[in-house]
Order: C-alpha cells, then structure tokens, then sequence
C-alpha cells in the first residue's frame, strides 16, 4: 500500500474559493431544497478522489455552509492484501474529521464471463444501498476524466445512446439517490485541492494493471489522446451530455409509448406491441426493463422477442434475456424473473409440535399451518388429516379430478387452473397440499371441499 501526501500554502481563498469547493456546494444545493436535511453518506475507498470529497464535505460542514449529518461508507472487498490496511487508514481519517465510519465487508467471488471489476462494482453498489433503510444521499467521487473513460468503454461494448451517456450526474439506488457532484471537475483540479490541503491517500496497486480496461485506457489510451488533442476530456465529455439529451427525448417517447401499450405492472399489450417500428418496440421495451432494473438486452436478442410475437395463438413462447423471460400468453408479453425448476421439489409437514413452518423454493417465501385464526386468513379451516396420514406440499400433480370450493361440480386440475386464468409458468410455481397421495387444496387458491370444516378444534389455517 502506498500512501500519499502533498504539501503546499494554504489561503483562505484557495481554501472557499475553488472550483471543486463550489461546484459540490451548488450541485447539492438544490438538492437539500427538496429533500431537506438529509443523511449524506460518502463512498470512500480512501483514494484520492474519495479523499478529496470526503474532505471538502468536512470543511463546507465545519463551516456551516451545510447541516446534514455525514455517514463514511467503506467497503472491504477483500481483493487485496491491502485491504485490512485501508480500512484502518479510513478509521484514521474519519477519526480525523469527526465523521461516522461504517464499514462493509463483501465476499466477490470471480465468475465466468464477468469481469471481476464489475462484480466488485456491484458488490460496493449494493453495500450502499442496503446501509440505510430511510432515503440518503450517496455521493461518489467521480469526475471527468472517470466520466471520458466510461464514455470510451461504453463505446468498445459497442453501446447505444444511454451507455454513451456514460455517468449520470444523479440516479437513484433503491431507495437512495446517488450523486456524482464532481463530474465537471478534472483529476488535476482534484489533485491539486489534495496538494493545497496537505491531504493524504491510499493508492490501489491494481489501479496500475492494464489487465483491466479502464486502467488501459486511463494509462495507455487517455494519455496519446491528450497529447494529440489536449480537450479531448472536454469534448469526450460534451459528447456523453449529447448522447444522454438524446437519450432523454428517447425515454419521453417511450413514456408515451408504454402508456398504450403497458397491461400491468409485468406485462405488456402484444397487438400494441407489433403497430410499432422496430426501433419504437426496442426503445420502449429497454424503458421497460429499466423499471424493472432487468439488464438491458442485445439489440439481436430484442430482434427475437419480436420475432416469436408472431408466433400462433395456440404457443407460449419464451425467450430467456440475461436475468429475465419474455413469455407471451393471451395477447400479453409478460416479462418474468428466470425461475428454478421446482416439479421434484416436496417437504413433509409435521404436525407434532403445534404450529409448523415450510419454507418453499426459489423465493416464494413460506408456509405456516397453525390453529390460531390471524387477520390475514382468508381461506376457510381445512380438516386435519386422518391418523397415519402423510401431510406433503409439492408442486407436482398427475391432474386429478378436483371439486374446488368455488366450483358446483367436479373438474381436471388442469382445467380448473386455467379456469382462474393462472400463467402457464405460474401453475408451475402453486405449491399443491396432499395427503397421502389425495389432493386437497391449492394453496393460495382454492381448498377442495371435501376437506373443508368448521370447527377449529377439526381443522387449521395456512398462511
């Protein structure tokens, strides 16, 4: 680990005065304006740029010039064996200034066909959104020049306007709203506020290795570019406020466009849909699955959904895009997590101990079969089994005949899902209750009535 630390004279103009100093009064002055006097947490690794941010927060907040309580995040990703030492220099440092430190450690473990940046990246925004549970202010130290490399990355991947875009000077994090207040400010304007201030920093030894693509292009290609063209950080810059203009217009038509074509909270119209241009049907349903924060998609994979919403009436088909299926059923394309298969999946309910508990697969949370009535049961009692009987949940059947207690007569199970216009996929995630071998409710659904009573001291409720 190499520490930092420039030394030099320090005015009281220099100190107010600078650019740096100004622009992050100004960009969070409105902000304060709307949400009041709320929490600001800094990302801090300790670098310079964090540093720096840290510190000019410090001052503005010695000073008065703001009120809002200053929480220091730093994350330990424990990539290095420098790890421990920067989280003791955060201490130090947080300790300095008088400003809460938390500390989050994650566990990054390298994946195929992802780089390790990124899955650090995603680990460290994840951290900061699960800090706090009331809304904050994150705050990033990025800056141009991080701005220009993102820019120059997202050009390689071969991205549209919104990757073009590059930072967003304000976006939100869960419930959080995460601000990058410097991205007007260059790395040697931060430089030289760490040279007037004396400030210290830790330096990160993977910072120097080309392997990733952003060091390559901070160390390699940044460097000919401004030798070449000494604004090129400016004009990359101005670029990347064009391209996200444009992206802007784009995401007010696909407002307009989702408002005649969206369904419910997961589906969309298909006829709808298809009066649409392809680039139209592209733009509104990338729009769609950044509501949803689903990956975006290739502009190939986009080909292809619309392609299958030509498919006959009689299909449902699917099409798997990075965490997320298109699936079409009933004139709707509904956009769905990628579910686990769950058909050999059972549990045995015990019954000996009062209440007891199932937990189900692939998030769909858990089942509890108690006598005690609660406010939030809607179903009617089911009889408990006879002595000897097996108690089960599973999400299989062989399509028994059932005679659900909405029903006057009996009907295949099939039949009866389809009845109460269940998904396809959905009919496969309704966990089935059994005893022995005997269907006897839908949970969530329906109960058969042949295993329906009335008196508590013969049945019990699941919830």
């Amino acid at each position: 680990m190499s520490i930092f630390k420039w030394s030099g004279y320090l005015t009281f103009d220099d100190f107010f005065m600078n650019k740096l100093t100004l622009t992050l009064l100004n960009t969070l002055k409105p902000i304060f304006e709307l949400y009041g006097n709320i929490e600001l947490i800094i990302a801090y690794s300790g670098g310079l740029d964090s540093q720096v941010l840290l510190h000019a927060l410090s001052q503005l907040k010695q000073s008065e010039l703001i009120s809002n309580k200053i929480t220091v995040c730093h994350v330990n990703h424990g990539l290095s064996e420098n790890a421990k030492n920067w989280q003791e220099f955060a201490k130090i440092e947080c300790d300095k200034l008088s400003v809460d430190l938390v500390i989050k450690c994650v566990n990054v473990q390298a994946k195929v066909q992802q780089s390790l940046e990124a899955l650090a990246r995603d680990a460290r925004y994840y951290a900061l959104k699960t800090l706090r549970d009331n809304k904050s202010i994150v705050l990033t130290g990025h800056h141009s020049d991080d701005q220009s490399e993102t820019f120059l990355l997202a050009l390689k991947r071969g991205a549209g306007l919104k990757g073009l875009s590059a930072m967003s000077g304000k976006t939100k994090l869960g419930q959080h709203l995460l601000v990058r207040p410097l991205l007007s400010v260059s790395r040697q304007e931060i430089e030289n506020y760490a040279k007037i201030h004396e400030l210290s920093w830790v330096d990160d030894e993977s910072n120097l290795d080309t392997c990733f693509d952003r060091n390559f292009i901070r160390l390699q290609i940044m460097p000919l570019l401004r030798e070449r063209w000494p604004s090129i950080n400016n004009t990359i810059n101005r670029s990347a406020s064009h391209c996200l203009g444009g992206q802007e217009l784009l995401d007010e038509l696909a407002k307009e466009d989702l408002t005649s074509c969206k369904a419910s909270g997961k589906s969309l119209y298909t006829q709808a849909l298809k009066a649409l241009s392809s680039a139209r049907f592209n733009n509104v349903i990338r729009f769609f699955l950044a509501q949803q924060d689903y990956l975006m998609p290739s502009t190939e994979q986009l080909k292809q959904v619309r392609q299958q919403l030509q498919a006959s009436e009689d299909k449902t088909p699917q099409i798997k895009v990075g965490q997320c299926v298109f699936r079409r059923y009933k004139e709707q394309l509904f956009i769905t997590p990628d579910y686990k298969d769950i058909s050999d999946w059972q549990s045995q309910v015990n019954l000996s101990e009062g209440n007891s508990v199932v937990y189900l697969p692939d998030n769909l949370g858990k089942l509890t079969f108690t006598n005690q009535l609660a406010q939030e049961h809607v179903q009617p009692l089911i009889c408990l089994p006879k002595l000897g009987q097996k108690v089960s949940v599973r999400f299989s059947h062989n399509n028994p005949n059932c005679l659900p207690d909405f029903r006057q007569h009996s009907r295949s199970l099939k039949k009866v899902l389809q009845e109460l216009n269940i998904e396809p996929w959905q009919r496969k995630r309704i966990a089935f209750l059994y005893y022995d071998n005997e269907l006897v409710a839908a949970l969530g659904h329906f109960i058969c009535k042949p295993f329906m009573v009335n008196n508590t001291e013969l049945g019990w409720y699941i919830r």
